[in-house]
Parts: structure tokens; sequence; C-alpha cells
């Protein structure tokens, strides 16, 4: 059995890894910083490959592609991703365009890719590390919460047309709220609420997945907000994601 992470060097695909190596996956490796990922793989009991490269370049995309031509993956992690707070005419364009060809162009070449693999054989899983920012636009966090959306809508479909052919293929969106990783020291921003660890969202990520799940919402209180927030206003859920994220802009600065 062999697995394929990408964003594997920290956070949820750090912990995904090292969880899908206790099950007894063998492991292909993928992110930018190789330092990391040799430690990672130090840690690890089953076999694992390190392939460093930067999923936000189209050729890098392509490039992991053919170096796994032969290789037989059974799971497909696409948990690379990142994201930038601030209000739409205030970020910065480039930072953006890198963020989308990280969170959706990477994710679409490589779901296709290897979904066709998949197809071939009948049987294997996708998981697409979506966001609980995918079931709503985000000011001051508008392009992230975008690219989630995409991310989500784009597996409900898949799993869909999967579900139609009978195919034993599996694809789920999995749908934090915040979790600690680095996401928002990257995206310059600070949690408001208490988050996940990253170990709780690997497992119950992976378990659900291999219960065919096609949505997956770690934490009971975001699964209960979820619930309620189909009845409010669509003005009203805008109102309070725009508060909420400018509190975690407001407390980074203050922290800083």
């Amino acid at each position: 059995m062999k697995a394929l992470i990408t964003g594997a060097s920290s956070g949820i695909g750090r912990e995904i890894t090292k969880y899908l190596d206790s099950l007894g996956y063998n492991t292909i490796l993928v992110a930018r910083r190789e330092d990391r990922l040799k430690e990672l793989s130090k840690e690890l009991k089953n076999q694992s490959e390190i392939i460093t490269l930067d999923v936000s370049k189209t050729e890098d995309v392509f490039k992991l592609i053919e170096i796994t031509q032969d290789e037989s993956i059974d799971v497909l992690i696409n948990n690379a991703g990142f994201g930038l707070f601030g209000e739409f005419d205030k970020t910065d364009l480039n930072r953006e365009l890198e963020m989308i060809d990280v969170n959706i162009k990477a994710v679409h070449i490589l779901t296709k890719e290897f979904l066709i693999r998949m197809k071939k054989k009948n049987k294997g899983y996708i998981l697409n590390v979506a966001s609980s920012a995918g079931f709503l636009a985000g000011p001051n966090l508008s392009t992230y919460y975008a690219t989630k959306n995409y991310v989500l809508r784009l597996t409900e479909a898949i799993n869909e047309e999967l579900r139609q052919n009978k195919s034993k293929v599996q694809i789920s969106a999995l749908c934090p709220g915040p979790v600690d990783t680095e996401f928002n020291k990257v995206a310059k921003g600070t949690f408001s609420t208490k988050p996940l660890t990253p170990e709780y969202v690997a497992k119950y990520a992976i378990d659900s997945m291999f219960k065919g799940k096609m949505i997956i919402i770690p934490g009971i209180i975001l699964r209960i907000g979820k619930f309620f927030m189909r009845f409010l206003p669509e003005r009203v859920l805008l109102n309070y994601i725009y508060n909420y994220q400018k509190s975690k802009i407001s407390k980074n600065k203050s922290d800083n």
C-alpha cells in the first residue's frame, strides 16, 4: 500500500503521513522543504520517498506526475495550501495568484491525473484538503475562501460521478475549522478560537475517508455550526465572517 501526500512537511500533512505510516502505508512525501521531509522520513517505520518540489509551479506539478507514473498509488492526499489575510484591494496580487496555483490548480491537476489511474484499477482514495471556509464567502480572507469553495465543489461533483458509475474509487473533502498549524503565521493572522490539534484532524480525516464519507468535518462544534448556518441569511453570515477574520488580523498586529 502506498500513499502520496503533498504539503507533507508540516501541519495536517505531516500528521496524516505519520498516521498512514502507522497503518502500514509506504509514503511519498512532497513539499518544498527538504530538511523537514528528511526529519519526517526518519520518524516513519515504513518505506518513504522524498520528492522536493513546489506545487505552486505548474511545471513542478507535471514533474511530480512524471516521477510517479510507474508508482501504484492507493491514496492521494492533496494537502498543500495556504491563505492570505486582508481586504481584497490591499492584498498582494502575486501572492494571491500563487495561492490559486497551489490551492486550486495543483489540486485540480493531481486529482484528475490520479483519478484516471485509480479508475483503471477501480480502487483508490483521494482526500482533498478543503476547509470550513469552503462553505462560505470570506471577507478579509476572500481569495482563500474562494479557493476552498472550488476544492469542495469539485470534490463533491467527482464523488457523485463516481457514485453514479458505481466506481470503487473514493474521493473526499476534508473541511476543518481552525487547526493549530503554520497557517496563520503564513497568512499573517492569529486564531480567535481554540484550534483543533493536527493529530486529531489527521486521524479523524483518514478514518472518515476509509469509511467513504464525502465531506469530512472534524469537531462536533463545527458540525453543529454548519447545520445551523442554513437557517441564517447570507448577509448575517458575511457580517459575522468579516468581523471574525478582522479580529484575527487585529490580534496579529497587537501581538507583533
